[in-house]
């Protein structure tokens, strides 16, 4: 598989296992979502209360990430893979039986700490095997594929809930981990060769994490898409309570405005190759900025003009999401690119840092005062000004040294 994928042309199936194994973190996050307001009746909760299971979950994912990273830089990326599968298919089924909140919070940490492998080895599998260039491609390929995960996975919640309890979601995730599974055990080869691994310690890993952090190489690109990110985890957290208990949108409606939102990040992330031959990296990861930006403020106006109504809200959330299109593969190509033997690492702190910001989006969106709209509006702009911020002092450090 290694020879296979060096080329600059790689695979597109290779591309699609590793979107598959991406996809089960957001499916996980995002499925449940129509769900909220029947696990609060059940659990005698409010929907806001029971949100709280998603920063529960970004936790995981954050902690998890930082453990897979340097442990597959020593021992591989299959084997890994393989644990953590088996863990998320686990967890789905505990998520089952979960019959209040603290137990709730409890097995979605768990499933978070499962499906999270995915999303660190498959950018590592990636940057073991292409250059900046063709990472680049890569990522957006697959952010094209992983688009799918966010349209799909609230509207197949609320066509379960249609059938189903919402115990069957939880059954639909630990089916895909099975399937995901059997996709590693059969088709995934060894992207790490033993003489490129790693040998690290305890003591080791942590100065390694430092290491990485310290080059700003790495550094900037890498908040600049962690920011990006937080923009979309304050959606993730707001959009049950802002479209569904605010705007009163049924089961079925909040799915397909869900799923809108997340074509417009396909729709960019395939932009990303059509502008390839105009742009340089760089300069697709400030347009992906503005974009963002741009649609923040639109949602602070409907936010503060309330006679404005829902369209004004969807475009802004619609340009805010769509963003990470741009900002997603080409922040993620720019960090990997000088990281060689230690990419397993790196993308876990890159993964960590992700979603560190998911869980501060959703307490800092617990803390705000004011109504759910302007509370979204205000914590989506602090993170689109700090990732712009971002891609300004990356720009000034890749003028200076430029990308490999």
């Amino acid at each position: 598989m290694t020879q296979a994928v060096t080329a600059q042309n790689y695979k597109l199936n290779w591309i699609l296992l590793l979107a598959l194994l991406t996809s089960i973190a957001p499916l996980s996050t995002d499925m449940y979502l129509p769900a909220l307001p029947d696990m609060a009746k059940e659990f005698s909760v409010t929907t806001l209360l029971v949100s709280s299971s998603l920063p529960a979950y970004f936790l995981g994912l954050a902690i998890g990430q930082l453990i897979y990273g340097p442990i597959s830089d020593r021992i591989g990326r299959k084997i890994p893979l393989i644990f953590g599968l088996s863990l998320h298919i686990t967890a789905s089924l505990l998520c089952i039986y979960a019959d209040d909140l603290q137990t709730l919070l409890i097995v979605r940490v768990l499933q978070a700490l499962g499906s999270c492998v995915g999303l660190v080895l498959a950018r590592a599998a990636i940057r073991d095997v292409l250059d900046t260039s063709s990472a680049a491609k890569a990522f957006a390929s697959m952010m094209i594929v992983m688009g799918v995960a966010p349209v799909i996975a609230p509207t197949l919640g609320a066509w379960v809930l249609l059938f189903f309890h919402w115990h069957a979601i939880f059954i639909v995730l630990a089916l895909l981990g099975v399937v995901s599974l059997l996709g590693v055990i059969f088709a995934f080869t060894e992207t790490l060769p033993v003489e490129r691994r790693l040998k690290l310690s305890f003591r080791h890993v942590f100065q390694l994490y430092f290491k990485i952090f310290r080059d700003l190489s790495y550094c900037f690109p890498m908040l600049a898409g962690c920011f990006s990110f937080g923009v979309l985890f304050c959606y993730i957290n707001a959009a049950t309570t802002v479209l569904m208990d605010s705007y009163h949108l049924s089961e079925q409606q909040f799915a397909y405005a869900f799923g809108l939102n997340a074509v417009g990040t396909m729709f960019l992330s395939a932009m990303n190759h059509k502008l390839e031959h105009k742009f340089s990296v760089l300069q697709r990861l400030s347009i992906g900025g503005f974009v963002q930006i741009t649609g923040v403020c639109l949602l602070l106006i409907a936010a503060l003009l309330p006679q404005m109504g829902l369209p004004l809200v969807l475009i802004g959330l619609f340009l805010a999401v769509a963003g990470i299109g741009l900002t997603a593969p080409n922040s993620t190509a720019l960090a990997m690119s000088k990281q060689g033997r230690q990419a397993g690492s790196a993308s876990a702190l890159m993964g960590g840092f992700q979603f560190l910001f998911g869980l501060l989006s959703g307490i800092l969106l617990n803390f705000l005062p004011w109504t759910a709209l302007f509370n979204l509006s205000m914590a989506m702009l602090l993170f689109v000004l700090c990732a712009n911020v971002s891609i300004f002092a990356a720009k000034r450090f890749f003028s200076i040294q430029p990308v490999a």
